[in-house]
């Protein structure tokens, strides 16, 4: 069995997020969010695990 990856587009991680696209965009400029993956020359996108362990460290640093 293959472990395949989900990768989400700006606008999918924008919308579990509840955030703008330009909100998103500020976000990685500054850091806040893990680097996305490049998977074509006009194709970024993030990997859902990265997400989903940037949301457990966010939750352990609130708590």
């Amino acid at each position: 069995m293959t472990d395949q990856a989900t990768f989400l587009k700006d606008t999918e991680a924008c919308q579990r997020y509840g955030v703008a696209r330009s909100t998103w965009w500020r976000w990685l400029a500054e850091g806040v969010i893990p680097s996305p993956v490049k998977i074509g020359p006009r194709a970024t996108r993030w990997r859902l695990s990265d997400l989903e362990a940037w949301e457990a460290q966010r939750g352990e640093a609130m708590s």
